[in-house]
């Protein structure tokens, strides 16, 4: 069969090692790639650049779908997509992962969404950086299946880095790739796409793979379900995710939770979520910006004050002095540190 010029294909490109290989192995067969990246809320390089740590590694902050494309000359678009999917991680049904991560609802959300637009530029088919057997709940062979079904992808959706393991594709059997040039990758080693990447000379890439989802952290996951399990409002995509992943938090009472910073960037970045809030501080001291999140009644403000005293310099001392502050209502607080 003739084959159609230019070949066009869009890719779901995460930024990760596997994504950048799949586009570029389908760019050496002169196939004309975009790329596409969803926005989802839940990324800790986004997180990481709100918080605004000095010092933090360039490569920690950056987009990386953004860089990938830049590296291999290739147009890569970012969809916002963060509540639409949020409703997504609430009820998955295909369940969440070890975390809150729904992988197996997450590729179908993404793929529906990546074959509208494919159809809008007239590519000819999607594909992805998957290989068969690398993740436990959406590579295996299975997983795969159902992700195409779903997605109303049967046959159009390729797997380049493990196309050799997988049925023919649409574009296989039309002659728009060449499979023999496509690979034979599987399983949880990285050793084929690092010498891939070899080959490539592709330098920059997340270690030791692509993604930035923090659903799939145990610390986030926790916490964002204990905002769901006591009915806080949260949106994704805001500084409500940011919270999630800054501070040590201690949840006093259904309604009202406590946020201490860790650090110096942690301080600065509690202190612009302080209006309309109390907030709580050791003066004259080293201490941590102690943020409530709900409203703490009297008791309350003693509970959250007896935190930051914990976590000031002046922890081993009997009795402390914190400073509880809203807007223009500051109250001084004398109260025992609380204990391990």
């Amino acid at each position: 069969m003739l084959r159609p010029e230019p070949i066009r294909a869009l890719g779901l490109i995460s930024g990760g090692l596997d994504s950048t290989l799949a586009a570029r192995v389908l760019m050496e067969q002169g196939i004309e790639v975009y790329g596409l990246n969803f926005s989802t809320g839940f990324c800790s390089n986004d997180q990481r650049r709100a918080v605004g740590r000095p010092g933090e590694a360039l490569h920690r902050l950056r987009n990386e779908a953004l860089r990938a494309g830049s590296d291999l000359g290739v147009e890569v678009e970012i969809v916002p997509v963060e509540k639409e999917y949020f409703g997504i991680v609430m009820n998955p049904k295909f369940g969440h992962g070890a975390h809150m991560n729904p992988c197996i609802d997450c590729r179908i959300f993404m793929l529906r969404k990546a074959k509208a637009r494919m159809e809008e530029l007239a590519a000819h088919f999607l594909f992805t950086g998957e290989v068969l057997g690398q993740r436990p709940m959406s590579q295996h062979l299975t997983a795969l299946q159902t992700i195409e079904r779903e997605a109303g992808l049967e046959g159009l959706l390729l797997r380049p880095l493990s196309a050799q393991h997988l049925p023919e594709t649409l574009p296989e059997k039309r002659g728009w790739v060449d499979r023999a040039r496509l690979l034979a990758i599987a399983g949880r080693s990285r050793r084929g796409q690092l010498a891939l990447a070899e080959t490539f000379q592709l330098a920059q890439f997340p270690q030791p793979s692509g993604g930035c989802c923090s659903l799939t952290d145990d610390t986030f996951s926790r916490r964002l379900r204990d905002v769901l399990d006591h009915r806080v409002p949260f949106e994704p995509g805001t500084v409500d995710a940011v919270l999630l992943k800054v501070g040590r938090h201690f949840r006093v009472s259904h309604g009202v939770k406590a946020v201490v910073g860790r650090d110096e960037a942690e301080n600065h970045f509690l202190q612009r979520l302080r209006a309309g809030r109390w907030w709580f501080e050791v003066p004259e001291a080293g201490s941590p910006l102690v943020l409530a999140q709900g409203e703490p009644d009297v008791e309350l403000r003693r509970v959250i004050a007896g935190i930051a005293a914990r976590y000031s310099s002046r922890r081993s001392e009997s009795e402390v002095e914190v400073m509880a502050t809203r807007e223009s209502n500051v109250e001084r607080i004398l109260v025992e540190p609380l204990r391990d």
